[in-house]
C-alpha cells in the first residue's frame, strides 16, 4: 500500500487535465478522424483516471470498472470507424 496517495491523484489530476485539453481536438476537428482520435484519447485518459483513483484510495473495484470502460471506447472507436468506411467519409 503507498504511504501517502497524494501523487497517484495528483497523476490523476494531470491525465484529467490532459483530457479536458484533448476535448478541445475533438470540439474542433479539423476531419471526423482527429475528433473520433481525440474522443478515443480521452476515453484512455479517463481509464486512467479511474485506476489511478481506485488505487489512491484502495479500491480494486474501479479497476473492473475501467475494464468495462475500455472496452465499450474500443468498440465505440472500431463502431464509428466501420460507419465511417461506409458511408465513404475521406474528410
Amino acid at each position: 500500500m503507498i504511504e501517502s496517495p497524494t501523487p497517484l491523484l495528483a497523476g490523476a489530476a494531470a491525465f484529467a487535465v490532459l483530457a479536458v485539453v484533448t476535448g478541445g481536438r475533438a470540439l474542433r476537428g479539423p476531419t471526423v478522424q482527429d475528433r473520433v482520435i481525440a474522443v478515443n484519447a480521452m476515453g484512455t485518459s479517463t481509464i486512467v483516471v479511474v485506476v489511478l483513483v481506485g488505487a489512491a484510495f484502495d479500491e480494486p473495484g474501479f479497476v473492473d470498472v475501467a475494464l468495462v470502460y475500455g472496452l465499450l471506447n474500443f468498440l465505440l472507436s472500431i463502431g464509428v470507424a466501420r460507419y465511417l468506411a461506409a458511408r465513404g467519409e475521406q474528410t
